[in-house]
């Protein structure tokens, strides 16, 4: 196996030659790498003007492996060779190390660079890479690639720290300045050499020749002040990871390579694998492309239905310095706007939203001087309920989870999800199983009223920048929300997958009642704590809507779980349960209270089936119409595997109706 480690390029702030005279000390010996145990010189010659010298050194290590480690390989010390060009002309001093011991088993070849900073010629910079190629290593070949990367990253993480160290003992001995070596000056080009040297004569005089000028740092090298302030803190493993990435897509694009701030979300959403985040971001490059995403911000338009019905936008920052983006979703009219602007409408608003959370984020971190590499969402779920099911919008909103999730990963630093209602458990087991897992571990909820109470939004964001619509004292510019009125429907906007709600193929039924019927689903439940759902519009005259439960046996001859039918054509028309002779409260009990639905009306509910039983829909005709009646449902249950432990603390027993409709709100559905 073969690994490739580079680190990003460290800055000293000192000349090249200053830093030249404090990287000497560092031999034959020194304590603050305790694993370097004597270095010994086998062969130093310098050029006749003073300005090359080549340097080769035999080091002893010690090995930092298990005791065990040691006995089965039988040493307790290896040794490298190292070979240094030190180019005081060219201001640039080159090493190589390789390992003598185990050579055959094991190749490890270390290659450093001190080199006068391109932008400032008081400054050196500092690069290094490790190529590690364990062939064959007793069976231990993973166990030896840990203990070389864990040295490594040993020795990047003291490299810095060591020319401060080394800088003081050079000051310390009255050297606080050296110029650059100059072919007018012999005299001090001597001087100069005694000092990088520390006065060490060559072993042979034998000349070295000239060899390539200092060359500039290319494209793939990082500096360590940039990562630290524009993208956070690394690992050795991560930097060298974000280095090859880079070089990977500027193989592959032949342009314009994004940000490392992109390649590094991609490459977390991966692991820090990089032949994964390369696939990944390749596969959203090539969708970028395709969609025009970057021409978003400047040429998308807000469709006015959102301006004056979406229920969401971004306000101010969190604790952290994150953006801030606030969503009303109880108050979002799912129905409504993909009624009105349609899937790709919906998609095309949260792309724009997320172009703009990048810029935010950018800004952020100009502003914070520290990396800000994610922002905040809090989500309102006041007034949330079972309309929020409804079975088309939820697909649309998977299918927009899975392409942000493709190609925004790692943007979302924290989810908190506030005043959440009964029926969330159930949107949420649908919906989290679409979102990454290391998303899901950064929601944060609160189900009742203590949101605001030590613990809740006051730890994440500061006090006054709560928003007013949740006791705070900061004014919020987040639309409302509400119904989307039905003259905003755009015809073809939306067209649901399953075909026409009035077609065969459609997951909604249609059904016509006459005066004094009843239309009614039996669904017998063998699965305690699972969830019955419905979603229906009444599309003329009134209705009334109640659930029964029966202990006693209803089942279709011909179907095992449900059946529906229409009983009675008169007003003296009974149910399936009257039929049989049965009287409530004793052979059925009424679980949900008799909701009165007017025409037009959209009603969207839920029970948890508690008990294994038979549980009865019914619709039942109210209004002294000639007309028939007309009733588009469906229903659904939901098993309880898929959501039981799943934020049970929110999930009541019981459960309410809720309307959605030009002409009521939930909370104005009158009832019998």
């Amino acid at each position: 196996m073969v690994q490739e480690y580079v680190s990003p390029v460290r800055v000293h702030k000192y000349p090249f030659e200053m830093v030249m005279a404090a990287y000497e000390r560092r031999f034959p010996n020194c304590p603050q790498i305790p694993v370097v145990i004597d270095c010994a010189i086998t062969e130093d010659s310098w050029s006749a003007d003073d300005s090359q010298r080549h340097t080769t050194r035999r080091c002893q290590l010690n090995v930092e492996a298990p005791y065990l480690l040691k006995k089965m390989i039988g040493v307790d010390y290896i040794y490298f060779i190292q070979k240094n060009h030190l180019d005081l002309k060219g201001r640039v001093l080159e090493i190589e190390a390789t390992n003598e011991t185990f050579a055959s088993r094991v190749g490890v070849v270390e290659k450093c660079k001190y080199y006068v900073h391109p932008e400032n010629s008081e400054w050196t910079c500092f690069e290094q890479s490790a190529l590690l190629d364990v062939k064959n290593f007793f069976g231990l070949e993973n166990t030896v690639e840990k203990i070389a990367m864990k040295q490594y990253a040993a020795n990047i993480a003291k490299g810095k720290e060591l020319i401060e160290s080394f800088m003081k003992e050079v000051h310390d001995d009255g050297v606080t300045e050296l110029r650059p070596w100059s072919v007018e000056d012999p005299e001090y080009n001597r001087h100069l050499r005694r000092i990088v040297s520390r006065g060490t004569e060559p072993l042979s005089p034998r000349p070295v020749a000239e060899t390539r000028k200092h060359s500039q740092p290319d494209q793939y090298t990082l500096d360590s002040e940039y990562i630290k302030r524009y993208l956070g803190e690394l690992t050795p493993m991560q930097e060298s990871r974000l280095l090859q990435l880079r070089k990977w897509i500027a193989d592959l694009q032949k342009g314009k390579v994004p940000s490392d701030t992109t390649l590094l979300r991609f490459l977390r959403a991966r692991d820090f694998n990089v032949e994964k985040a390369r696939e990944m971001l390749s596969q959203s490059l090539l969708w970028r492309k395709k969609h025009q995403v970057d021409r978003i911000l400047s040429e998308y338009e807000t469709p006015d239905v959102v301006k004056q019905y979406f229920p969401g936008g971004w306000h101010h920052h969190d604790k952290d310095g994150r953006p801030l983006y606030i969503l009303r979703l109880g108050q979002m009219d799912v129905k409504g706007l993909l009624k009105s602007i349609g899937e790709d409408g919906l998609l095309k608003l949260t792309l724009h939203v997320c172009e703009e959370g990048l810029k935010l984020l950018e800004e952020a971190t100009r502003s914070e001087e520290r990396a800000v590499q994610a922002w905040s969402l809090l989500v309102d779920l006041d007034g949330l309920n079972m309309r929020h099911l409804w079975r088309p919008g939820v697909r649309a909103l998977l299918r927009i989870i899975q392409i942000v999730e493709a190609n925004y990963p790692e943007t979302m630093g924290r989810v908190l999800i506030v005043r959440a209602p009964r029926v969330f458990p159930i949107l949420w087991t649908i919906v989290s199983t679409f979102i990454d897992e290391n998303t899901r571990s950064k929601f944060l909820f609160y189900g009742g009223k203590d949101y605001l109470q030590p613990g809740g939004l006051l730890d994440y964001i500061p006090k006054d920048l709560i928003p007013d619509f949740l006791g705070g004292p900061c004014k919020s510019f987040v639309h409302e929300g509400g119904l989307v009125p039905k003259s905003l429907y755009v015809s073809g906007a939306f067209t649901e997958r399953d075909g026409d709600p009035l077609s065969e193929d459609s997951i909604y039924r249609s059904v016509s009642l006459g005066k004094g019927q009843v239309h009614e689903v039996v669904v017998v439940n063998r699965d305690p704590q699972s969830v019955l759902t419905w979603d229906f519009d009444v599309l003329r005259h009134d209705l009334a809507f109640t659930v029964y439960r029966s202990h006693h046996h209803l089942q279709s001859p011909t179907q095992e779980d449900a059946t529906a039918m229409c009983v009675g054509g008169s007003e003296e028309a009974r149910s399936v349960l009257e039929q049989k002779g049965w009287r409530e409260g004793e052979h059925y009990h009424r679980v949900e209270n008799t909701l009165v639905c007017h025409d037009g009306e959209s009603i969207q509910g839920s029970h948890v089936m508690v008990e294994s039983a038979s549980y009865v829909l019914q619709w039942r005709v109210v209004a002294a119409e000639h007309r028939a009646a007309q009733l588009m449902y469906f229903h659904e249950t939901l098993a309880s595997h898929h959501y039981k432990g799943s934020m049970s603390s929110l999930q009541s027993g019981t459960s309410g109706f809720s309307c959605l409709s030009g002409k009521s709100a939930a909370s104005d559905c009158p009832s019998r």
